[in-house]
């Protein structure tokens, strides 16, 4: 090769590599033939098997206050509730729990338990406290309360209503209590209907419908129905409607109409006289 031609000949193959670089072969053909068929009937040589780590075991949930569960917790209310004599004792049983955990995640420190007629025939049971209620200590205060206040007045039934919840406290953001707030507030809510003595229920939403009849369905399945409610250990049993609302209610005007039919069936019922033994 001429020293002429070489610089030439460098240039070209310079020229022809940039060429299929950019074409993507990143790869130089053997001197000779490689049958690659062949070669992969031949297994590779097998790698050493990684050490197994075994993984910690994952830690038991802890609901709140150190328990894995929620049992200790039903426990304490349900000793806290049965020995409260009178309302104004288990206002003070449950002033003092502090085994549901929505007492410590942004709620006021007093309790909202009821307001209302401690001898009513009606006992009304909510779902839980917003913000209005855990500011004034009762529950149903806020707007949602002044409706279901005109629809009580109504129908004939002011005055002649206890007003609570399924749970005491407020949830945070007014979010729905869950079913183990529920459960742990359960014994409470239910000594409050030994106290009362009301003749029937009326549960407003489907939390605490779901809550209080241990039912599935949705509220719009349950409402306008009669349930018979029956106590932990079923000495008490009284009739329970499930019905809208009132927050849904102001979310959906249009749904009224169905929630006062509830109450009049509740309030013919109410006013019904009882039969003989």
């Amino acid at each position: 090769m001429s020293a002429i031609a070489e610089p030439f000949d460098a240039a070209i193959a310079e020229s022809l590599l940039a060429f299929w670089a950019d074409a993507g072969v990143d790869a130089m053909l053997l001197d000779e033939a490689v049958d690659r068929i062949e070669a992969g009937k031949i297994l590779p040589p097998a790698r050493p098997a990684a050490p197994v780590v075994p993984l910690a075991a994952a830690p038991a949930p802890r609901a709140f206050g150190g328990q894995a569960d929620i049992s200790g917790a039903v426990a304490q209310a349900q000793q806290l509730a049965a020995g409260a004599a009178n309302l104004d004792a288990l206002v003070a049983a449950i002033a003092a729990f502090e085994g549901c955990p929505l007492r410590f995640e942004g709620a006021a420190t007093k309790a909202v338990v009821y307001r209302g007629d401690p001898k009513a025939p009606l006992l009304v049971i909510g779902e839980g406290p917003g913000a209005d209620e855990d500011a004034r200590g009762e529950p149903f205060v806020g707007r949602a309360g002044k409706l279901l206040d005109r629809m009580l007045a109504a129908a004939g039934l002011t005055d002649r209503v206890l007003i609570t919840n399924t749970v005491f406290w407020r949830p945070p953001g007014n979010r729905t209590p869950t079913p183990a707030e529920q459960a742990i507030c359960a014994p409470f809510l239910e000594r409050i209907v030994q106290l009362v003595q009301p003749r029937m229920l009326l549960l407003a939403g489907g939390a605490s419908a779901k809550s209080v009849l241990k039912r599935e369905e949705g509220i719009l399945s349950l409402r306008g129905r009669w349930f018979e409610w029956r106590s932990a250990d079923g000495t008490l049993e009284l009739p329970a409607m499930p019905t809208l609302h009132p927050a849904f209610l102001l979310r959906q005007p249009g749904a009224k109409k169905k929630a006062w039919s509830d109450l009049l069936t509740l309030s013919e019922r109410l006013d019904r006289p009882e039969r003989p033994l």
